[in-house]
């Protein structure tokens, strides 16, 4: 009795111990091995202050800049941060309003939604603009959905549909994402960043350098964890939205199966579509150009004319 005792204690503190180890933290500038403009202009970015909103016992960050009387929102995805748009955001911010923000640990569409609701009513914003990829893509959709009074035009990037395909393909790893200790989870999607992530956004160093800081302290497993609950939500996506929207996606994004990205261009059937080709999941990080491009088309475009870009 005595020694399964010890073999008990022993066992809890190993348990203890596994679950204390420290995620391994890097920021960007350690990173990212180019000293160029790159850095330098997300250096000066991140120099911007954030504002801050507590809704509902939970504090949401953003930053609002620009100038213009149209407003764009952008929308992260589940792996993302407010910044992780700064290349899109200092290419449009000379002609719209622009807010960013990133998600707290929020795991339900329905108060994300009211939460962007109280941020857009605090900056006396009646109606707007919104880019969203992957989660930021789907969350998008709820919101054109659910208050089509509130948005003006829409992109869908690299996302989904509502689906029950996603929970499925990922039941064990949702459970393993739950239950694992921290460092080991950001260690994994480090692993697999390396595996299906970078090699379709062509190695792109930058891709690399912001998802490590992500996967590095930058994003907590509370996030990431209630982020995929987001993702898994459902909601009512019954009717052809009345608004101009724009698919963007990638023919080898390694996170949106090609059923998937069929479904949605299915969905929206007046939407237009942008096919990307061979540039992976993060468009708007390894090929920002043509993507800004893209965005700034869109939005200039008159909602009954076709735009046209070349990518």
């Amino acid at each position: 009795m005595k020694k399964l005792i010890i073999v008990f204690l022993v066992l809890i503190l190993g348990i203890v111990v596994l679950y204390s180890i420290p995620t391994k933290v890097q920021s960007f500038d350690e990173i990212y091995e180019q000293n160029d403009d790159i850095l330098s202009s997300l250096q000066e970015f991140r120099k911007i202050p954030l504002k801050k909103i507590k809704i509902e016992d939970l504090e949401w960050k953003y930053i609002i800049l620009g100038k213009g009387e149209k407003t764009i929102l952008f929308l992260h995805g589940m792996t993302g941060t407010y910044d992780v748009w700064w290349q899109q955001i200092n290419y449009l911010k000379s002609d719209y309003q622009i807010i960013s923000l990133t998600y707290p640990p929020i795991n339900n569409l329905k108060k994300m939604g009211n939460a962007i609701l109280k941020i857009l009513d605090k900056e006396k914003i009646k109606k707007t603009h919104i880019v969203g990829s992957s989660l930021g893509g789907y969350f998008a959709q709820y919101l054109a959905s659910n208050y089509p009074e509130k948005v003006e035009k829409a992109v869908f990037a690299n996302t989904f549909p509502v689906n029950d395909q996603i929970k499925k393909d990922n039941k064990y790893k949702a459970w393993l994402m739950k239950n694992v200790p921290e460092w080991l989870l950001m260690a994994a999607m480090r692993k697999g960043l390396y595996k299906d992530i970078l090699p379709a956004g062509n190695n792109s160093k930058l891709l690399e350098a912001f998802m490590l800081e992500q996967f590095s302290g930058s994003m907590s497993k509370n996030q990431l964890i209630a982020r995929y609950e987001c993702v898994i939500d459902k909601f009512e996506q019954n009717r052809e939205l009345n608004i101009p929207v724009l698919i963007i996606e990638s023919n080898n994004d390694p996170l949106v199966k090609p059923n998937l990205r069929k479904k949605l261009k299915e969905k929206y059937s007046k939407a237009q579509v942008i096919t990307l080709n061979n540039v992976g999941h993060f468009p708007y990080l390894n090929v920002a150009d043509n993507y800004n491009k893209i965005l700034e088309s869109f939005f200039r475009t008159e909602a009954d004319t076709l735009f046209v870009v070349n990518n």
